[in-house]
C-alpha cells in the first residue's frame, strides 16, 4: 500500500463523526460478546419457540450501569428491584455468568416472569438481554425494557410499543442485538439538566432529596404499569378534564393521559 493510499484511509477514518465511531465500536464489542448468538438469535427464536409457549413467558429488563443503581441513568434497575419486591422475590436474585447479569424467575398469575438486571455497561446491555431471551425462549415482542427518559420530567411515565431507540444507547444496544425494535418499553422520566450541567453528568448523577420524594410514587406506578403490561391488560385512561379534577381532589393515584394514536403507539402517565 502506497503512502498516499494509507494517508487517504487514515484521513477518512479521522473524519468519521465521533458518535458514529462510538456506535461502530459498540456494535463490534457486542458481536464479540454475543458470539454465535449474534447471527443465529432470530432464527433460533422463531423456530424453537411456539406461540402458545411464548404467551406465558415475559422478560422484564431494567437497563442501567452496574454499580450505579442509585443514578438517574439506572432508574430502570430501581424499577425492577421494586417489581421484585412486589412479587415477594427480592431475595431471589441469582447471578448468571453466561447471561452477564442477575435474574429472578417467578410466576405471576399464569405468566412465567423473568426479571433481568444486566451487569454490562449501558451501551452493551443488549448482549445480556439477547442471551436471556435465548436461554428462556422469550420472543422479542414479549421483552419489556425499563429505562430512563431525558425528554420527560421526573414523575412522567410512558409506555412505548416498539420503534426507534430515540437516542437511548441501552435501547439501541437491545435493538442491535435482538435484530428488531418491537420490544415494548416503560420510559421513566428523569428530566433534562438545568444550568450548565452536562447531560452525561446529569444522567450519571444521583437523585436529589427533592426528587427522591417523587421517586417513591414513580416506583409504585411503574410497577403497576409493568404488571398491566405483563398480563396484557388495558390501562384505564382518564377522560378529558379528569386530570384537572384529580389534581383538585389531591388524590395520590397518578393520572393517565392518552396521546393521539401513532406508530408506535405510546401512552403517557403522571405521578403526582
Amino acid at each position: 500500500m502506497s503512502r498516499l493510499t494509507l494517508w487517504t484511509c487514515v484521513s477518512h477514518f479521522i473524519s468519521f463523526p465521533m458518535a458514529l465511531m462510538r456506535r461502530i465500536i459498540t456494535q463490534l464489542v457486542s458481536r464479540v460478546l454475543l458470539g454465535p448468538l449474534g447471527t443465529l438469535h432470530c432464527e433460533k427464536m422463531s423456530s424453537e419457540t411456539t406461540a402458545s409457549t411464548s404467551r406465558r413467558k415475559k422478560l422484564v429488563v431494567g437497563l442501567g450501569n452496574p454499580g450505579m443503581t442509585g443514578s438517574r441513568h439506572s432508574v430502570g434497575m430501581a424499577v425492577i428491584a421494586a417489581l421484585a419486591e412486589r412479587l415477594g422475590a427480592s431475595d431471589q436474585w441469582k447471578s448468571d455468568r453466561h447471561l452477564s447479569g442477575e435474574v429472578i424467575v417467578s410466576i405471576y398469575q399464569d405468566t412465567q416472569l423473568v426479571l433481568l438486571r444486566p451487569k454490562l455497561l449501558m451501551n452493551v446491555n443488549g448482549v445480556s438481554v439477547a442471551k436471556a431471551a435465548s436461554k428462556f425462549s422469550v420472543r422479542p415482542e414479549h421483552i419489556v425494557l425499563v429505562h430512563d427518559e431525558l425528554d420527560k420530567p421526573l414523575g412522567k411515565l410512558a409506555i412505548k410499543h416498539g420503534g426507534s431507540a430515540r437516542g437511548h444507547n441501552g435501547v439501541r444496544s437491545c435493538i442491535d442485538c435482538l435484530h428488531t425494535d418491537v420490544m415494548p418499553r416503560l420510559r421513566v422520566g428523569i428530566g433534562r439538566p438545568s444550568g450548565n450541567t452536562t447531560v452525561d453528568r446529569h444522567v450519571l448523577g444521583r437523585f436529589s432529596k427533592e426528587e427522591q420524594t417523587i421517586l417513591s410514587s414513580v416506583m409504585e406506578q411503574s410497577v403497576e404499569l409493568l404488571l398491566a403490561q405483563i398480563t396484557e391488560q388495558k390501562v384505564k385512561v382518564t377522560p378529558a378534564g379528569g386530570r384537572r379534577a384529580t389534581q383538585k381532589r389531591k388524590e395520590r393515584t397518578p393520572s393517565a393521559v392518552q396521546e393521539p394514536e401513532e406508530k408506535p403507539h405510546r401512552t403517557d402517565f403522571s405521578c403526582q
